[in-house]
């Protein structure tokens, strides 16, 4: 079971906001939208991302004008050609000025989107522009962490840093493609614990075969959160050992609509 990562979920408070602000400052389009109800979910990405690449998936719940970010949830990073070029285009654009590369060390930058999500600004020479290059979660136990993506998904460990108080590990499926999105599980030597919010959504994985990846997973003893029937068969839902949601599809490249429903 080797599934790539396909999306990551974040919660807005204003779609059309949120909309308008993926597609103004990271060329983000609209690939597909489903209003149901009482919420509002639409997956964007770059107009010419590639099959491997992951989208981000923003969704509006009916009433909530507010989104609590939480700990937890750390953020999504994009890719740039050029650093310092892509950030001055940002805060020519009207982008807050949140942590600009000389900051970071001339490594990274961040800005934040209308709701306040930390979006990281990477250099890189592979994938579409502005496409999703890794998401970070923390986690309060890093052998749990590393132990859970190897056992439950056969994902394995390409590359971390360690800090003097922290570390980054990053984990992929093998051999999978570099334009394909990582996941960052951050852990902190201290101890400290973490606050999962309303704000953050979950991860998703494409897999296979929906039923027999499922039963797959619950030899593995992954958490039984919410199996593909109480989901209609159409998609599922497990936890990482933190209580970090994840779901798994099926994709079906020639279907009309990305959602399976």
């Amino acid at each position: 079971m080797t599934g790539e990562l396909d999306h990551t979920m974040i919660r807005v408070a204003d779609i059309d906001a949120s909309i308008d602000w993926y597609e103004t400052h990271l060329d983000y389009e609209l690939k597909d939208r489903h209003d149901g109800d009482g919420f509002i979910i639409v997956y964007m990405g770059p107009e010419d991302m590639g099959d491997a690449e992951a989208m981000v998936e923003l969704t509006s719940n009916k009433g909530q004008e507010e989104i609590e970010i939480g700990d937890a949830w750390g953020h999504i990073a994009v890719r740039v050609r050029d650093l310092e070029a892509a950030y001055d285009e940002l805060m020519a654009g009207g982008v807050d000025d949140y942590r600009d590369p000389e900051s970071c060390g001339g490594r990274y930058a961040f800005v934040k989107d209308p709701d306040g999500h930390e979006i990281e600004l990477v250099e890189r020479d592979h994938g579409s522009p502005w496409s999703l290059d890794h998401t970070m979660i923390r986690v309060e136990d890093a052998d749990e962490a590393l132990g859970y993506w190897v056992r439950k998904f056969d994902y394995v460990e390409t590359r971390r840093w360690e800090a003097d108080t922290f570390a980054n590990y990053f984990v992929d499926p093998e051999d999978a493609p570099d334009e394909a999105m990582s996941v960052e599980l951050t852990y902190n030597y201290d101890g400290r614990t973490y606050t999962e919010a309303d704000g953050w959504g979950h991860l998703c994985i494409r897999l296979d075969d929906l039923h027999d990846d499922w039963e797959q997973l619950m030899i593995r003893e992954a958490e039984d959160y919410r199996d593909p029937e109480s989901c209609d068969d159409m998609y599922a839902f497990t936890k990482d050992q933190d209580g970090h949601e994840i779901e798994l599809i099926v994709r079906d490249p020639d279907a009309e609509s990305l959602f399976p429903f």
